[in-house]
């Protein structure tokens, strides 16, 4: 017999008003399912709380809906019962084809879905209506942080073929609201307009179309709120707060107001410091750590520095876990406050492993090698960031991080975790020219600085051409030993004929070999020797410059040399890629010893320092010098002058035209460079606006001078070119890339200026 049970209506009584019409329990012979298009049975199947084969009863049909609907799939479930069979029958909600957006400027598309699918709105996602409204004040909370407070925003849904729809948003976001005032009432130590130099929001200026500052945002007065009262703080009104802070808005919400109420109170000062607690380290060796002293006046970053330094001292000695609580003592009559800080080393852990992520190319081993901080030794908190450190000099990641997590389970043992960001290492360089005398030029150039990711250096430099043809091959390890010691070689030769041209001034041919050796001497110093040959074949005529022409008087047309090199180079920068702070002086001495045909002194030091602002800004001082010599009555050979100007140098003058020339035979001025060189260079450097934590692009404002006198010239500091200008520098895929736009600031006659200059990768 048919047993078909009202149970439609049976089973949505029973979840409106709590009853189902009785019907005896069966045993379930088959389950079907009708009315799918996209979920697949055996997903309705998981949802039911009975199998083929087992009793199915009213309170397994009441769980079964409810579960089904709970699933958010289905507008409508039935379950129909016929001939012991149980028949699911769903009508299912629409599928989400499509997410478009008309109108929106302030916002890329694709964040905009990016932060509707954190709210559950997606394509391909189940379409519901109550996300979608959700949607819309997720979007409409987006604008209204920018100060769009005008924003209008209509939805539309289009059904489609197949169960689905597709959702639109129009969105008319209407001017954003500018800042027109911003008050602080209650101040009388310091003028408004001081206070008001602290804040990031401000009204509108020449300057905000691009900034933005003068749209209100509650983050960024949050963040202003905090600076103002770190400022007070910082000068010792203990007693400072701010009692209320009130944000208006015109009817028309075009106009934002601020107002700022403020008790600055009295100025404090610090009547005693003492430690207190546990000193696993000697209280002798914490004393000099604290950073305020009895007279001063009270300053919250010297009590927060305080705390870091005396956390920083105890983790170097392996209480990674140290904590440390500046209890103060106010005297409000006085106006003095006392600090204790409490000393909580916690128990002494130890590393158990270091683990790399991230590396995909570089090995493992390349890592290790850097680490100053040893698996199963105690913890060691300075050890641990000069690993980092070292790693960034590298130059092969954009990034490092590291955390120290608590082993599981343990209550004395830490692992070091170093997540790296890899960058590209590579260097492909190419380039092909035509011109009226060299016909096709082509250049290549391939560096790879970390080797099949060996940490080892290789490059191989290439230009054809009949004027110029090149080829050169170096190759570095610097791990050559386990205990640093580093190994090189070049091999080159090198031809110039410019025969070709109007007038031709020489020809040359040179090939050479070297072996370098470096070897550290501290963990930021190194040491390095060298030995080469070189053989050089020099071919001068009636209208070569002079220089040249006693050259090959003095040496003959073929000059051979064996040049021994030294060098001593400390590196305590934070970067090498991005540095924003630390020292880098560099000592370079190159000989050519009295074996072959050349008798020649040449040195160098270069000293730089990099001193960080915050946020990426950083201002860095250079100097470089140089000098070189003949000796044993030779003179020292043109090739090895010094030259000035252009990247590197003096920016704002053509690339080494500094110093002494001289007219060829076309009334041309050439650079002959010269035997002393002073360079200095002052830069400050501040990351690209909305690059947001990328740092591979940088923009700096330089100020450059320096030039390049010849044997016979006396050093004047008159002689000196400056320039100043705009760099942008650029760690790109391909190589590092600079460009610069500096003007000549002292042009005297004969001098070439070149305003817009550019380097593109790595000269070797």
């Amino acid at each position: 017999m048919k047993k078909k049970l009202a149970a439609t209506v049976a089973l949505i009584g029973a979840l409106l008003v709590g009853s189902v019409q009785a019907f005896e329990p069966f045993v379930v012979k088959d389950i079907r399912v009708e009315g799918i298009q996209r979920v697949e049975a055996g997903t309705i199947f998981s949802y039911l709380p009975v199998k083929v084969g087992e009793r199915f009863s009213e309170d397994k049909a009441s769980q079964a809906i409810k579960s089904l609907f709970a699933t958010g799939f289905f507008k409508d479930v039935r379950i129909e019962v016929e001939n012991d069979v149980i028949i699911v029958l769903v009508d299912e909600r629409p599928a989400i084809s499509q997410i478009d957006f008309v109108g929106t400027k302030e916002f890329e598309k694709d964040a905009l879905k990016k932060g509707l699918k954190e709210v559950g709105l997606a394509e391909s996602r189940i379409f519901d209506r109550a996300l979608l409204e959700r949607a819309e004040q997720e979007l409409k909370r987006q604008y209204l942080a920018k100060g769009l407070y005008g924003v209008q925003i209509t939805t539309t849904v289009t059904p489609l073929e197949r169960n689905r729809v597709g959702v639109n948003f129009n969105v008319v976001e209407g001017e954003a609201a500018k800042i027109r005032q911003i008050s602080i009432i209650g101040n009388k130590v310091f003028k408004e307009k001081e206070l008001l130099e602290l804040f990031t929001l401000t009204t509108p200026g020449w300057m905000t179309w691009y900034s933005k500052s003068d749209q209100y945002s509650k983050q960024k007065l949050s963040a202003d709120i905090e600076a103002l009262r770190s400022f007070y703080l910082n000068r010792g009104y203990l007693d400072f707060s701010i009692d209320s802070t009130q944000v208006s808005i015109t009817p028309d919400k075009k106009d934002i107001y601020i107002t700022l109420s403020i008790t600055e109170g009295e100025k404090y000062t610090i009547s005693d410091v003492k430690l207190a607690g546990t000193m696993v380290v000697p209280e002798a060796d914490l004393q000099p750590l604290l950073k305020l002293k009895a007279g001063d006046t009270f300053s919250r970053d010297s009590v927060t520095a305080t705390t870091k330094a005396l956390s920083d001292r105890l983790g170097n000695e392996g209480y990674a876990f140290a904590n440390v609580n500046a209890a103060p003592e106010v005297d409000k009559v006085k106006r003095e406050v006392a600090f204790t800080f409490f000393v909580d080393p916690g128990r002494r852990v130890y590393v158990r492993k270091i683990n790399f992520a991230g590396n995909a190319r570089t090995r493992d081993e390349v890592l290790r090698r850097e680490m100053r901080q040893m698996e199963g030794a105690w913890y060691d908190g300075a050890a641990i960031n000069r690993s980092k450190v070292r790693l960034d000099r590298l130059g092969y990641f954009e990034d490092v991080a590291i955390e120290t997590p608590a082993v599981p389970g343990s209550t004395d043992q830490v692992d070091a975790n170093f997540t790296v960001k890899e960058r590209a290492t590579g260097n492909l360089m190419l380039g092909a020219g035509f011109s009226s005398a060299e016909k096709v030029i082509l250049s290549a150039s391939i560096a790879q600085q970390n080797l099949f990711g060996t940490g080892n250096a290789m490059t191989l430099q290439m230009n054809t051409g009949r004027i110029n043809r090149t080829i050169a091959l170096s190759f570095t390890n610097p791990y050559w030993t386990v205990d640093g010691v580093s190994i090189g070689w070049d091999v080159y030769q090198r031809n110039v004929d410019p025969t070709s041209l109007s007038v031709a001034t020489y020809k040359s041919s040179s090939i050479g070999a070297g072996v370098r050796f470096g070897y550290p001497i501290a963990e930021d110093d190194r040491i390095n020797f060298g030995l080469a040959i070189d053989q050089t074949k020099i071919d001068v005529f009636d209208t070569s410059p002079a220089p040249y022409i006693s050259f090959v008087n003095n040496f003959g047309d073929t000059a051979r040399s064996l040049v021994a090199t030294a060098g001593w180079a400390r590196d305590r920068r934070d970067s090498f890629l991005y540095p924003t702070s630390g020292v880098y002086q560099r000592a370079s001495l190159e000989v050519a010893t009295p074996v072959l045909d050349l008798r020649y002194v040449r040195g160098s030091y270069q000293h730089q320092h990099w001193f960080p602002f915050g946020g990426g800004h950083a201002l860095m001082l250079n100097g470089d010098i140089g000098y070189a010599h003949g000796y044993d009555g030779k003179e020292l050979p043109f090739y090895k002058n010094f030259y000035a100007g252009g990247i590197g140098s003096v920016r704002g003058y053509q690339q080494s035209t500094l110093g002494p020339r001289y007219i060829d035979a076309n009334n041309y001025t050439r650079s002959l460079g010269g035997n002393r060189r002073a360079v200095a260079n002052v830069e400050y450097y501040f990351p690209m606006p909305g690059q947001g934590k990328d740092k591979s692009m940088r923009l700096s404002l330089f100020t450059d001078a320096g030039y390049v006198w010849g044997a016979d010239d006396k050093v004047q500091a008159s002689d000196l070119r400056y320039s100043a200008g705009l760099a942008f520098s650029w760690s790109s895929p391909v190589g590092p890339l600079k460009f610069s736009l500096g003007q000549a600031l002292k042009k005297e006659d004969g001098d070439r200026t070149q305003k817009f200059q550019f380097q593109l990768g790595t000269v070797f």
